[in-house]
């Protein structure tokens, strides 16, 4: 598969939803739900570089995820922990961007410094931009874009000013947003920019999710006919 035949995707955003219900179906705590989706990030990375995919965004932990149990929370910390070290070096041998979107203040310094670190090491790869939404909401992100527009002296927002400002402000508005598991909700995930987003929502949990799903998955958005609001 190649872009010069195929329609492809630059940016295909992925709520990644299922890794509870994966553990219990298996009668297994839900951090073994969260470890088994980590490998499904490692094969999408994969897919992403090997059909051309420009830009991946993984929906990795929202503002409302501090609601969950403190063993949890710690939990899916300490595998994004794991995740940034053992990957370290693939990130740079396949020169992958590794960026965030969201607010990283209340994280353990540990990790914040892990993160940063990977992002120093990375930044100037252009193959691929892996974003990982990380105590992100898609509200909580347009009411920061305001209220830094708003200090800046601004009396007058336009759309292009909101947008400049969002968290995704250096990459493209998802083309693709993929949800796992079968729920049919954005559950506040990139709220203002996947206003013309191509949705789909496979009944596959996501640590199951493959590149036989993620090819699905392309085969599925070649079928969309985008019109952006207009008649094609």
């Amino acid at each position: 598969m190649s872009s010069k035949i195929y329609k492809l995707p630059s940016h295909i955003a992925i709520i990644m939803d299922g890794n509870g219900r994966w553990a219990t179906k298996r009668g297994l705590p839900r951090n073994s739900g969260h470890r088994e989706g980590v490998r499904a990030i490692e094969r999408t990375i994969n897919a992403c570089l090997k059909y051309g995919i420009k830009y991946c965004t993984f929906f990795a932990f929202s503002t409302e995820n501090w609601k969950r149990s403190k063993e949890e929370i710690d939990g899916i910390f300490e595998l994004l922990r794991e995740y940034l070290k053992k990957n370290d070096n693939t990130f740079v041998e396949k020169e992958v961007k590794i960026s965030y979107l969201g607010v990283i203040d209340p994280f353990p310094e540990d990790l914040k410094k892990a993160l940063l670190d990977i992002m120093e090491k990375t930044k100037s790869f252009d193959k691929l931009e892996v974003n990982f939404a990380i105590n992100y909401g898609g509200r909580d992100d347009i009411v920061r874009a305001v209220n830094k527009l708003l200090q800046s002296g601004y009396n007058k927002i336009t759309e292009s000013d909101i947008l400049n400002a969002l968290d995704t402000k250096n990459i493209p508005e998802p083309d693709f947003v993929i949800r796992t598991s079968g729920e049919m909700r954005i559950s506040n995930f990139l709220l203002y920019q996947m206003a013309y987003s191509e949705l789909y929502f496979p009944k596959v949990l996501w640590p199951d999710f493959n590149e036989k799903h993620f090819l699905k998955a392309l085969k599925v958005y070649q079928k969309r006919n985008r019109r952006f609001g207009g008649i094609k």
